[in-house]
């Protein structure tokens, strides 16, 4: 079974699934908006999540008009509320286990 961040495709099938050319994958790789993975022949490998995130700075850049730098600034604070609203949950569980401990002692 696969999983979104498993890397799976070579850079010209990345492209051709995005509709973009493959200069495009490099460059967004070279300003930081994707990391894919590499082989050991160094070819570059794309995951799920990366045309995942390709499609969002696509459609920010192209139908919202945001320049690149801001792509990039949305799809890092995207992450970030993420990672916080994951936090947030992680510590509701552990406070609800132990307000269940206070209820049993």
């Amino acid at each position: 079974m696969t999983t979104p961040k498993q890397p799976r495709y070579i850079i010209s099938v990345a492209a051709e699934m995005l509709g973009i050319p493959t200069y495009t994958l490099r460059y967004y790789e070279s300003v930081g908006i994707i990391h894919p993975a590499r082989s050991r022949g160094n070819v570059r490998l794309y995951s799920d999540e990366d045309l995942d995130i390709i499609r969002r700075a696509t459609t920010l850049m192209n139908d919202m008009g945001v320049n690149l730098a801001g792509v990039e600034i949305i799809l890092r604070m995207t992450n970030q509320v993420v990672d916080l609203q994951n936090q947030m949950a992680e510590m509701e569980e552990e406070l609800e286990k132990l307000r269940e401990e206070k209820r049993n002692e």
